[in-house]
């Protein structure tokens, strides 16, 4: 399944990516319940389509070649929210669903916020936020060194951009000029203490472009637009998408409910994710 971006767009893709995308929740309704613990389901459940669309119809990689030399590279540099992501791995054929039943369980490959593991289609080690732009910013330089043709896509929270070490790195790119980069910002307006807008209210298009980068604003809960976004025509720099996104999306209980940042789902509350996503779709 070595996939290109540009793939048809119209009605049938957009119920393709759609159908994906609810897939991923439920795989991710499913892990959060069955490890018994709590998770960051909130931020897991805002960045859910922008991931999707991604591994579904833009990146180019393959499962059954995970080291394949040309593929695309992703960075999680949002790794408490690892949830989504091993949920995509896993639609996509990375992870097994027996592998996948192990999520936060002792001794699993699968913990809290991701471990490197290429053979998984992890790419790096994420926790410390603010860190993963940096490594992207690296990735993207080296393949222009070394004449490579491959992508490099990042995914940071709002919150996260609240951390000096990412505007370090957008720096660096966009004097680089690395049109092989792409940022996206899960812009969800909340983060772990409250309101991104009453912690440091931040313009983040405003930023992003005096940093030197082209900005894309779309509704990352809409699966066409971030489609477009992540394939419209490069110009001579990086390129940051922001998603307008809901935490807690699709969840009536969870939505822009600040105690779903990190919170136990329950049988009871699992059956209501369940019934409430099935509606939706």
């Amino acid at each position: 399944m070595r996939q290109n971006a540009g793939a048809e767009d119209g009605y049938i893709r957009e119920a393709e990516l759609r159908s994906a995308a609810l897939s991923v929740k439920k795989r991710m309704l499913s892990m959060a319940n069955s490890c018994g613990q709590r998770t960051h389901l909130g931020g897991s459940l805002s960045m859910a389509e922008l991931l999707t669309v991604l591994y579904m119809a833009v990146m180019d990689h393959d499962p059954s070649d995970p080291l394949w030399p040309d593929r695309d590279r992703f960075i999680l540099s949002k790794g408490h929210c690892v949830l989504a992501f091993y949920a995509v791995l896993a639609e996509c054929g990375y992870i097994s669903g027996q592998l996948l039943d192990t999520f936060q369980r002792d001794g699993t490959a699968l913990g809290a916020h991701p471990t490197m593991a290429p053979e998984l289609g992890i790419e790096s080690s994420n926790g410390s936020l603010g860190q993963g732009i940096g490594m992207a910013v690296g990735l993207a330089k080296a393949a222009k060194l070394k004449g490579q043709k491959h992508d490099v896509y990042v995914l940071i929270g709002n919150g996260e951009c609240n951390e000096g070490a990412v505007w370090e790195a957008a720096m660096l790119a966009a004097q680089w000029k690395l049109d092989n980069l792409t940022a996206i910002i899960d812009d969800n307006d909340m983060q772990s203490d409250g309101s991104s807008a009453q912690i440091v209210h931040m313009d983040l298009k405003k930023i992003w472009e005096s940093f030197g980068w082209e900005v894309r604003e779309i509704d990352g809960h809409d699966v066409m637009a971030a489609l477009e976004a992540y394939t419209a025509p490069r110009i001579d720099r990086p390129r940051v998408i922001i998603g307008r996104t809901v935490k807690g999306h699709g969840i009536s209980f969870m939505e822009n409910n600040g105690e779903w940042h990190h919170n136990r789902l329950t049988d009871k509350l699992y059956e209501q994710a369940c019934q409430e996503l099935e509606a939706e779709a």
